[in-house]
């Protein structure tokens, strides 16, 4: 019997990584999973070795500050897995914690794949060399990403991203239709959905500045605002927030629930990451505002390459959708951006250059990831 170790430190990662289980056990019916997941993975099977909450932090400060734990959990991860000596370890995002775990495990002779490329497009390519000593198999989630692995030699998979399969729009106005009935709302009211992100971090961030846009918003119009919560821990803290700032009357909060939240809406206001993604798949209108600690923006400025943040922008090569970034995330900016996006609808063009993305990222996580992981560990088996 296969037994696989995962691990993933976000709710991203979290979904990413049951669906791969998921397909996995298509092909291995009695596979078994242990590691590091959230209720999505526990659900498609796997035996939690510890909390994905311990594992959860943001940018560069936050891993240094929660340092003595990541390492503690390390050293105890690679312990487990060298008495267990898995079929193989995968880490799933994460990327810094992940890859060292990886590394730690290879030397043992432990297959491992890495899903989710980290963005050594974006960020210096050295990195690449680092990864080759560390990773069997890389599965990335967009097409142009497998190039820079196949010039180095490593092996990789382009699996697609699941949200591509999720989402079809051949129902979209049905499913815009039921989701605004789903959260009781009229017809002809406006509704700004508001993705402020999954970490504590970047809710305490965001959520001050959203919250000044949605205020000044409705000095001049009259919308309905719905925030997105990643789960119930991330919901409390924007309830606080949302009661601190006396915007309770037209602020609901919704646990787990931000496909139907976006569905429901007529603009989305969103922090980086997959939502941007999710909010194109689902054709939203969006604005995309991002902001780091000081410290942390200072260390990455100096570090990043790329020209675009916003995924539909990077997987464009150009900007279709409006960033504010860091110093410009002010709530009469948001207010702005947000007033633009309800006043003039998209225009075919962007929304056939959504359509060509969504295409470009439907995959096959059965045969592109599960099949080939299976492969891996089969050989070292063999040796």
């Amino acid at each position: 019997m296969s037994h696989y170790v995962l691990v993933a430190g976000e709710p991203s990662g979290d979904a990413l990584g049951a669906d791969l289980i998921t397909a996995i056990r298509a092909e291995q019916p009695n596979a078994k999973f242990s590691g590091v997941g959230g209720q999505l993975m526990q659900a498609a099977g796997l035996d939690a070795w510890f909390d994905i909450e311990t594992l959860s932090v943001n940018g560069f400060v936050g891993p240094l500050l929660k340092l003595p734990t990541l390492i503690s959990l390390l050293w105890q991860l690679r312990h487990r897995c060298l008495a267990l000596q898995p079929a193989a370890f995968i880490g799933v995002d994460f990327n810094f914690f992940n890859l060292l775990l990886a590394g730690l495990l290879k030397r043992a002779q432990i297959p491992t794949v890495h899903y989710v490329s980290p963005s050594v497009w974006a960020w210096r390519k050295g990195r690449i060399h680092s990864i080759k000593r560390r990773v069997d198999l890389m599965l990335t989630l967009y097409p142009f990403e497998t190039e820079i692995y196949e010039q180095f030699g490593i092996p990789v998979r382009f699996v697609g991203h699941p949200k591509a399969q999720l989402i079809e729009n051949d129902d979209r106005w049905a499913r815009n239709a039921n989701a605004r009935t789903a959260l009781a709302i009229a017809p002809q009211e406006q509704v700004i959905a508001l993705l402020p992100g999954s970490r504590r971090s970047e809710v305490a961030s965001m959520m001050p500045a959203y919250l000044e846009a949605a205020k000044q918003l409705l000095l001049t119009r009259s919308v309905r605002f719905f925030v997105a919560a990643a789960n119930p821990a991330r919901a409390q803290e924007i309830r606080d927030l949302i009661q601190a700032s006396g915007a309770t009357d037209f602020i609901q909060v919704e646990v787990g629930n931000a496909l139907t939240v976006m569905a429901a809406s007529d603009a989305v206001m969103v922090n980086s990451g997959t939502a941007t993604l999710e909010a194109m798949l689902l054709r939203k209108p969006m604005v995309m505002a991002y902001r780091l600690g000081p410290m942390t923006y200072w260390l990455v400025s100096r570090m990043v390459g790329a020209r675009h943040f916003a995924l539909p922008n990077i997987l464009a090569g150009e900007a279709l959708v409006e960033e504010l970034i860091q110093d410009k995330v002010t709530g009469p900016n948001l207010a702005t951006a947000l007033e633009r996006l309800l006043d003039h609808p998209e225009p075919i063009k962007l929304q056939v250059a959504f359509d060509v993305i969504h295409e470009s990222l439907k995959g096959d996580l059965r045969l592109q990831a599960a099949q080939p992981i299976i492969a891996l560990a089969a050989s070292r088996q063999s040796l």
